[in-house]
């Protein structure tokens, strides 16, 4: 055990505990007793920021992607670490948990209800975004990869070695690894490849006992860290990735049908083949309501996707297995894989690569909620789901086809439990531009709207959701006293039968509960 462990450990044994919910004077003296362990025990006290620090809501509000919670509203942390180190992540969380502070972490900011940035306790913000160090082994065809580094930082690294090597991840240049693997990561790779998940090899993670663990020492953690999330476990510092081999050139392309062209009709033609194509074809569908220039509002579906190979063996192939999308080889665009990559951010493909160094995006107020689908929808069920979709105003759906090596994939390989029998993955996203909270109640309201409409045809208890598009509407706890009820009825829409075995790895690696938000995984009660 290194030195700096040991003398935080000391400080551990002689604090006081404060009581959960701190006064304002309790707060004052937490954070000088915590700001006081940091300088003691870290190599400098730059990476520190309290509120009275000039810099202190430029560096919180840089990694907020939601509008929603940015302003006096929101809490604030008592202070936000910026670590360069290891060690400085290792002396935050023990340090915190020597005077009952709260940790929330965060590597993008991409938390679609910003649980990784803001809590209703008294916390701290322990932001990761100095440390994205990206090591790449051509050779090995493998990466190490750390949490505060983003999809397009880790795209970049891969194009600037080599165009036939690629990482399944998702389509947002300035996601942030640490969470969007934990949860599962979700790309148009996945038929082929799997999520990013299944290709995660070795990880390094900083427990509550602030020591840092990998994978020959982490045990039954490393399944639960592969899309189970991770916050409820630990602070995932890096990633070791397997790459995976593309063609030098690819097809991106993306065929838009209106309502009277027939869309309907391709869409569920849509459902019946699109999880039974090619491995190397990845086609989403995306009904979404658009303004045409008359200033109408109507359905358009977009089909969207990828082709691991040439534009004229894609057509050949969809005019036998999907004649009805009218694929024609001038709607496809050859492209490197990394140019795909920017197609799919709707970035111009010709545009310099350094774009995917980006890290921040114009935030913006949005809400969204998902479903997992195992049954094609009837046809004549449609109309009813895109007058819904009409009524949301500005917003799209995203359909995502499972099949190929998604339903080869054992579903206890890792504790992402979706795999063999489903469908799509579907997300509904709505967004607005107007302040105040009767616009978000009335953009919201109508969301929850759409998905009562799709409730009869969508899983069913529970209703299952993905946890990377978080979603307080599935259920939330008390952060200073949760309830095990209360976790089951969020933890098994998110991971079905493995929320059991994950509340149980929670219990052997954080039994205090240390970790925790609003929908964390809580230790499995000795009870049951």
């Amino acid at each position: 055990m290194s030195n700096l462990l040991l003398i935080i450990r000391l400080l551990l044994l002689l604090s006081t505990s404060a009581p959960p919910s701190l006064g304002l004077a309790h707060q004052s003296t937490s954070i000088s007793a915590f700001r006081h362990c940091l300088q003691n025990h870290n190599r400098s006290d730059a990476v520190l920021y309290l509120p009275t620090n000039s810099s202190f809501l430029p560096v919180l509000n840089a990694y907020i992607h939601n509008k929603r919670f940015i302003g006096p509203a929101t809490a604030k942390p008592l202070a936000i670490v910026t670590p360069t180190h290891e060690s400085h992540v290792q002396a935050t969380v023990l340090c915190a948990k020597a005077n009952n502070l709260q940790i929330r972490t965060r590597s993008g900011g991409h938390d679609y209800e910003g649980l990784s940035y803001r809590s209703p306790s008294p916390f701290i913000l322990l932001d990761l975004n100095n440390l994205r160090r990206i090591e790449l082994d051509v050779e090995t065809e493998t990466a190490w990869v750390e949490a505060g580094a983003t999809l397009g930082e880790l795209y970049y690294a891969i194009a600037n070695k080599t165009n036939t090597l690629a990482f399944p991840a998702g389509v947002c240049p300035s996601i942030g690894v640490g969470g969007h693997f934990a949860g599962g990561g979700y790309g148009n790779l996945l038929r082929k490849y799997g999520l990013s998940v299944d290709n995660v090899i070795d990880a390094r993670v900083v427990n509550a006992r602030g020591e840092i663990l990998n994978r020959s020492t982490m045990g039954d953690l490393f399944w639960a860290i592969r899309g189970g999330g991770g916050a409820s476990f630990g602070v995932i510092l890096s990633w070791k990735v397997k790459l995976v081999r593309v063609p030098e050139v690819v097809t991106a392309f993306q065929v838009d049908r209106w309502l009277d062209q027939g869309a309907s009709d391709i869409f569920y033609r849509w459902q019946q083949v699109s999880t039974n194509l090619s491995k190397d074809i990845f086609i989403r569908a995306m009904p979404q309501v658009v303004t045409t220039p008359e200033n109408k509002t109507k359905v358009m579906i977009s089909f969207v996707g990828e082709y691991l190979g040439r534009t004229k063996d894609l057509v050949r192939y969809l005019s036998r297995s999907f004649p009805e999308l009218g694929f024609r080889e001038v709607d496809g665009k050859e492209m490197s894989w990394v140019e795909t990559v920017l197609f799919w951010a709707m970035i111009p493909v010709n545009k310099p690569l350094e774009v995917l160094l980006n890290r921040k995006s114009e935030p913006s107020y949005f809400k969204s909620k998902s479903d997992y689908v195992t049954e094609i929808i009837p046809r004549e069920a449609l109309p009813g789901i895109w007058d819904a979709l009409l009524k949301v105003g500005p917003c799209f759906t995203q359909w995502n086809p499972y099949g190929g090596r998604m339903a080869e994939i054992d579903t206890d390989e890792a504790a992402y439990a979706h795999r063999a029998g489903y469908l799509f993955k579907v997300q509904y996203y709505v967004w607005w531009v107007e302040d105040g909270e009767e616009a978000e109640a009335r953009h919201v309201g109508a969301l929850d709207a759409l998905h009562e409409a799709v409730t009869p045809y969508v899983t069913k208890e529970p209703r299952e959701a993905y946890l990377n598009y978080r979603d307080l509407e599935n259920g939330v706890n008390s952060v200073e006293k949760p309830e095990w009820s209360k976790a089951k009825v969020y933890g098994e829409k998110y991971f079905k039968g493995h929320f059991e075995r994950l509340a149980k790895i929670k219990a052997e690696f954080d039994p205090e509960n240390f970790f925790r938000d609003q929908q964390s995984i809580p230790p499995f009660p000795h009870s049951h």
